[in-house]
């Protein structure tokens, strides 16, 4: 089967969702394809709350009215725009329903490969039908970008060694002992909540300390504004003008992305963490190997000396690493077409790539746009920007708020 659409949105998380709903809006109704909000329903550790302020974790509608507030007010949720850590699940359940509402076109099903067609790009569904369509905004998220273990656990089987960003429910990990390896957000997060699901976690890490993400004090609201990103005038400058970061020569623009707002753990973990994980600083690891039915991991110390410890599972709480090439769903002729700055992409002022047609929004952007596009709070700017440009070139005019609502939205009551 072949068909053809103006518009077609790869990924239904925060990004992909707001894109699709701006377009509604203006009428054009893309057809996008993913599982909504499921690296948040899913992929998330059970328990986990988030670290930015509940006013930042907005997903963008055409009137920008529904909010996380308004959810949280719709559905009786006590909600606070800051000072709250939003349940993770409070989160999916926003998203769920604000996909419900602004895009209820969703389709349920996995694009397998992303090619140059006839009439633009071609979209291979799972079903086996063929999608061509003049523009595709591709919001996959952060999970194709996992980094690789270490050489050191790349022969461990797959059911010893996970990655940080496949786990959600830690419920099968109730009884055992099982090695994180970070000193990030991402191996706090899993070291919390395998603690509360009943395992026993031991976090090693080459840090000499780990620093959390501390709330937000009166000295900080005093001498720095408060942003999406946290108080501070660089952050502000991150949130208020990305164009600006956008017209910063390469180099700068990665060393920014690189080094600034790191992994840091959320606060909310902290005292989990110190009270209840085996935590090993400065410790580097040097060997993994399966012996019997355990893992054996051999380890060195700053301070010295060698030390083993024996565990029923690691997961590698690695980072990410941005790197196209690891986006395989794309033609690998279109992946060798994209212009990027190293191993990122280098995007327009339309988070259009040199495909023409081809757009990317959400972490892959920040190389392009800075930090902001890394969180939630950066679907607001990428959704206007992106949906903006497509409608210039196909015609489609911009509604007021009030008209967008009624236009390809589903009523609240029937979300």
């Amino acid at each position: 089967m072949r068909s053809s659409t103006p518009v077609a949105i790869v990924g239904a998380g925060p990004y992909g969702l707001s894109v699709a709903a701006h377009l509604a809006g203006a009428g054009l109704r893309p057809r996008i394809f993913g599982d909504a909000m499921q690296t948040w329903r899913s992929f998330m550790p059970n328990g986990m709350v988030l670290k930015s302020e509940g006013f930042a974790m907005n997903l963008s509608d055409p009137s920008g009215s529904y909010t996380l507030e308004a959810h949280c007010r719709d559905q009786s949720i006590p909600y606070q725009a800051t000072g709250w850590p939003v349940p993770v699940e409070v989160f999916a359940g926003y998203g769920e329903t604000f996909q419900k509402r602004f895009v209820p076109q969703l389709e349920e099903t996995e694009v397998r490969h992303i090619a140059r067609g006839d009439h633009g790009l071609a979209l291979t569904l799972a079903t086996g039908e063929t999608v061509e369509a003049r523009h595709v905004v591709l919001a996959t998220g952060i999970r194709p970008y996992a980094r690789t273990s270490p050489q050191l656990l790349s022969d461990l089987p797959s059911d010893r060694v996970t990655h940080s960003g496949d786990q959600g429910d830690m419920e099968r990990f109730r009884g055992c002992k099982v090695a994180v390896i970070g000193g990030g957000a991402s191996a706090m997060d899993a070291a919390a909540a395998l603690h509360r699901s009943g395992a026993t976690a031991v976090a090693i890490t080459h840090r000499p300390e780990v620093r959390f993400y501390a709330p937000n004090g009166f000295r900080d609201r005093f001498l720095a504004p408060l942003t999406p990103l946290g108080p501070g005038w660089k952050k502000q400058l991150c949130c208020k003008w990305p164009d600006l970061f956008h017209a910063l020569p390469q180099r700068v623009r990665l060393d920014i992305v690189a080094r600034y707002l790191g992994p840091s753990p959320a606060w909310s973990v902290r005292d989990i963490v110190r009270d209840h994980v085996d935590l090993r600083l400065s410790t580097h690891l040097t060997r993994a190997e399966v012996t019997g039915d355990q893992v054996t991991l051999t380890m060195n110390a700053a301070s010295g000396g060698t030390t083993t410890l024996a565990v029923d599972h690691v997961i590698a709480a690695t980072g990410y690493d941005v790197d196209i090439d690891r986006l395989t769903l794309l033609d690998a002729s279109l992946r060798a077409d994209l212009q990027q700055d190293g191993k990122s992409l280098r995007l327009n002022s339309a988070f259009e790539t040199r495909v023409k047609g081809l757009h990317v929004v959400g972490t892959p952007a920040a190389a392009s746009f800075g930090p902001m596009l890394r969180f939630v709070c950066g679907s607001a700017f990428a959704a206007r920007r992106t949906a903006g440009e497509i409608c210039r070139r196909e015609g489609a005019q911009r509604m007021p708020a009030t008209q967008a609502l009624t236009r390809g939205a589903m009523p609240l009551s029937e979300a």
